[in-house]
């Protein structure tokens, strides 16, 4: 393992365009478990009810049930060692971008300054009728959902629910970097779920690399990955790091 490794830290430190791809993989480590798997939010509540935008339109306050919980899970959240070494790689000027289907600001508190989030943010607050924007502390969220300001209508989190349109300028900075990158770093997902999953196939087809971080392989590992590092990312991704910094 050391071996592959040190060959990835070498593609990565001789790339000029390098991009990393994050899902819920990364943040499990941090104590937010992937909603799909047990113990996730989607085994306590039903998403085609509870995250669809219009079963919030019609009853917003049962929703938020679910914010609730949603919202205490991330929040009490901090940044693992995963991390904490995407935010050290842009730092030395070897990451261009952070693309995450995450919602829980892991990567922003960590350090990372260009995040770009397909699905939203848990930490910011919008107004789906009159397009206000707050910070959660702006209100004392304990069990009564915040309002808005300006219109009365009960806020939602801005993260994409089902039927929702993941943000344009998401989409389409995520393509062009994936169109510009050299190497693409596939950490913590399974890169099954469209449009996200559709980055390193884009690099992939422009002569970029893929090195896939993951506990176990998945469906792209033996179609467009070219280096698969195996384990825990909160423990490989600062051994690569260290590894880079060993060049």
């Amino acid at each position: 393992m050391d071996d592959v490794i040190r060959t990835a830290a070498k593609i990565v430190k001789d790339s000029i365009s390098t991009i990393a791809l994050t899902g819920a993989g990364i943040s499990v480590e941090s104590g937010i478990p992937d909603f799909r798997s047990a113990g996730g939010l989607w085994t306590r509540y039903n998403p085609e009810e509870y995250a669809h935008i219009d079963g919030f339109r019609r009853n917003p306050r049962k929703i938020w049930k679910m914010i609730f919980e949603l919202m205490d899970m991330t929040r009490n959240a901090m940044p693992n060692p995963a991390h904490i070494a995407l935010a050290q790689l842009e730092e030395m000027g070897l990451l261009k971008a952070v693309i995450t289907q995450n919602i829980d600001n892991l990567h922003q508190r960590a350090g990372s300054k260009n995040v770009i989030e397909f699905h939203g943010n848990s930490e910011r607050l919008q107004c789906i009728y009159c397009g206000a924007e707050y910070a959660p502390e702006e209100f004392d969220i304990i069990d009564e959902p915040p309002q808005c300001k300006k219109c009365g209508e009960i806020l939602k989190p801005s993260v994409v629910f089902f039927g929702e349109m993941i943000p344009h300028n998401a989409l389409m900075e995520s393509q062009n970097l994936a169109s510009d990158a050299r190497v693409v770093l596939v950490i913590g997902t399974s890169a099954v779920v469209y449009p996200a999953s559709s980055i390193p196939h884009i690099a992939k087809a422009n002569g970029a690399y893929i090195i896939e971080f993951n506990l176990e392989k998945t469906v792209i590992t033996p179609i467009i990955t070219d280096i698969f590092i195996q384990g825990k990312v909160g423990e490989t991704l600062p051994k690569f790091v260290e590894a880079i910094k060993a060049l």
